[in-house]
């Protein structure tokens, strides 16, 4: 239920304007009841988000290999793979959660993730950026470059990325 579920609010979201993707059309589409979609998600940002979320770990999971470059290079260039199927459901999954003061469940999921990549990384002594700057150096970039550019940034992009933040890092002599 859950997989048909997801699969019609993508649909709609490809057809559609956000305003018109609906539970009750999402409902429809999936041969759901509507007080199950309700029931288990309650609001359009909240089965966004869980699309996204369980996307994200499908997708692109946190890789785990005994180095943070590796570790970071990986996540990069899996995100920038992964950001033009998911990108748009996932900025708007954010907008439509933006008037309250809680962070889409993902994005909590994906910070939770990523910190725990980067705390690895320091107790094994390597210097390793902070959350906000990981997100500042890698993946606001790699959204721009999906939004703006028209297209996801290729492999060698997202490296730089990598590059360039450590190299940051490195320079910092107070971490």
């Amino acid at each position: 239920m859950r997989a048909r579920v997801h699969a019609a609010a993508i649909e709609l979201l490809a057809d559609r304007q956000l305003e018109e993707v609906t539970l009750p059309r999402v409902a429809e589409r999936a041969g759901v009841h509507q007080a199950t979609v309700y029931r288990r998600w309650g609001s359009i940002a909240g089965l966004l988000d869980d699309v996204v979320a369980e996307r994200l770990g499908e997708m692109a999971p946190i890789p785990d290999t005994g180095t943070l470059r590796r570790d970071l290079e990986l996540a990069a260039v899996r995100f920038a793979e992964v950001i033009a199927p998911l990108g748009s459901i996932m900025i708007r999954a954010a907008a439509l959660s933006a008037p309250s003061a809680a962070a889409p469940i993902s994005l909590n999921t994906r910070a939770t993730q990523l910190q725990a990549m980067l705390d690895r990384a320091a107790e094994r002594g390597e210097k390793a950026p902070t959350l906000t700057e990981l997100l500042e150096g890698i993946t606001a970039p790699l959204y721009f470059h999906e939004l703006f550019v028209g297209h996801p940034a290729d492999a060698e992009h997202a490296k730089a990325l990598v590059d360039r933040l450590l190299i940051y890092v490195e320079a910092d002599p107070n971490r």
